[in-house]
C-alpha cells in the first residue's frame, strides 16, 4: 500500500485538478511548495505559511544532512516536530545540490563523493544513504537519488547518465523501508524525447508512488524547458502525481499546469523577495526603484494579502533601502501569497472548465499593463 493516495478530480485540456492525501493531510493540486532549505522557509513562521495558503513545504536533504544532522532531527521527533510544521513535507534527495558543487564532487557508480561547503569535510552520498537520511527526517514524500546532467548535454552523455539514474532508482526502491513515506522516481533524459520516454518506462517498471520531471531549468533556454515539459507529460502515469522540480516563474507554473503537471517548487519567490523583486498580477516589480519613494498605492491592487492590504509601495521601498529585517518578511509574505493564490486560481479555473480562458487572461493582463505604461520589470 502506498503512503499517499492521489485522486484525479477533473481534467480540462491537459490541466489536472486533483487531491493528494498524505499522512499529514490532504493537498489540493496543482500546488506550489515553498522551499524550506534548512528546516525553515526563510522569513516565515509555520503559522504565517498557513496564512498565505501553504499546504506542503519542501526540505533539503543535503543541507539538513550537513547541519544539524539527520540523526539529531530524528532524535528530536523528526522534521515535522523539529520545525513545528504539522502539514505535509517533501524532501529532495540532495542530488541537485551535490551535483551543483562542480569540482567539489566526484560521481561514481557507488554514489557521489563531495566536499562540504560548510567546513570542507568529505562525504559520500549514495542512493542508500540518501534514503536513510530522508527516512530519518521523516517527510511524507521522499525522492530518489539521481544524477542531474548539466545543459547542454550531448545524447551519449545524457543516455549514460540516464542509465545511472535508473540503476540508482532501483537501489533507492530496495533501500526504502518506511511504510508511512511515499517514494517518487525522478525522470531524466535532457532535451531528448526518446530518453525522457525511456526514463519514465524504466521507472514505472521499478514502481514508485509518484514521478518527478528532473533536469529542467538547469541552464537550457526557457522555450526548450517548456518543450521538455510538454513532450514528457504524456509519458507519465495518469493516475499518479506528477512533479516538476525547480521551476520557476509564474509563467513557468501556468505552462506546467497547462502541460499536465501537479506539483512544483522553487526558491524564486523567497529569494527574489529578499532581493526586492516582487511578483504581481501585472508582472514583476523591483521595489527598490526610486519611482516608488512616494507611492502611496498598494504593491498589487488586485492582491488581498496582508502586505497589500496594509502597506504602501513607498513603505516597502523604505524598508528595503534601510536594510530592515521587516522588508524580507513582508516581501516574502507577499510573494508566497501571490504564488499560492495563483495556484488556487488555476485549480478553480480547471474545476470550472475554463483553464484555457484563465491562461489567456493571465497573459493579457501582463500585456495590458505593459501597454498602459504601468511599471513592471518583467511582463
Amino acid at each position: 500500500m502506498s503512503a499517499i493516495q492521489f485522486t484525479l478530480i477533473r481534467q480540462d485540456g491537459n490541466a489536472r485538478l486533483g487531491s493528494l492525501t498524505t499522512p499529514h493531510g490532504t493537498i489540493e493540486t496543482p500546488i506550489f511548495m515553498p522551499v524550506g532549505t534548512q528546516g525553515t522557509v526563510k522569513a516565515m513562521t509555520p503559522d504565517e505559511l498557513r496564512q498565505v495558503g501553504s499546504q506542503i513545504i519542501l526540505g533539503n536533504t543535503y543541507h539538513l544532512y550537513l547541519r544539524p544532522g539527520h540523526e539529531l532531527v530524528a532524535r528530536l521527533g523528526g522534521l515535522h516536530r523539529f520545525m513545528a510544521w504539522d502539514g505535509p513535507i517533501l524532501t529532495d534527495s540532495g542530488g541537485f545540490q551535490v551535483f551543483s558543487l562542480g569540482e567539489l564532487r566526484k560521481i561514481t557508480e557507488e554514489g557521489v563523493r563531495f566536499q562540504s561547503h560548510l567546513d570542507g569535510s568529505y562525504h559520500l552520498l549514495t542512493p542508500e544513504r540518501s534514503i536513510a537520511v530522508q527516512e530519518a527526517l521523516g517527510a511524507d514524500i521522499i525522492m530518489c537519488f539521481d544524477e542531474c546532467p548539466p545543459e547542454p548535454g550531448d545524447f551519449a552523455y545524457v543516455s549514460r547518465s540516464l542509465e545511472l539514474t535508473t540503476r540508482w532508482a532501483r537501489r533507492c526502491r530496495e533501500a526504502h523501508h518506511r511504510s508511512d513515506q511515499a517514494l517518487f522516481g525522478i525522470v531524466q533524459g535532457g532535451l531528448f524525447p526518446e530518453l525522457r520516454e525511456r526514463s519514465v518506462q524504466e521507472l514505472r517498471e521499478i514502481g514508485f508512488d509518484g514521478y518527478a520531471l528532473g533536469g529542467v531549468s538547469v541552464g537550457e533556454e526557457k522555450a526548450r524547458m517548456r518543450e521538455v515539459m510538454a513532450f514528457s507529460a504524456p509519458f507519465f502515469p495518469q493516475d499518479q502525481p506528477r512533479y516538476v522540480m525547480g521551476i520557476g516563474t509564474p509563467e513557468d507554473l501556468v505552462e506546467a499546469v497547462a502541460a499536465g503537471y501537479d506539483m512544483f517548487d522553487c526558491v524564486m519567490p523567497t529569494r527574489n523577495a529578499r532581493n526586492g523583486m516582487l511578483f504581481t498580477s501585472f508582472g514583476r516589480v523591483s521595489i527598490k526603484r526610486g519611482e516608488y519613494a512616494a507611492d502611496e498605492g498598494p504593491l498589487d491592487p488586485e492582491c488581498d494579502c496582508y502586505v497589500c492590504r496594509t502597506f504602501s509601495r513607498a513603505y516597502l521601498r523604505h524598508l528595503y533601502r534601510a536594510g530592515e529585517i521587516l522588508a524580507s518578511r513582508l516581501n516574502t509574505w507577499h510573494n508566497l501569497h501571490y504564488y499560492l493564490n495563483l495556484m488556487s486560481q488555476m485549480r478553480q479555473a480547471i474545476g470550472d472548465g475554463r483553464f484555457a480562458e484563465f491562461r489567456r487572461e493571465f497573459y493579457a493582463k501582463r500585456q495590458d499593463a505593459k501597454g498602459s505604461g504601468l511599471r513592471a520589470d518583467s511582463l
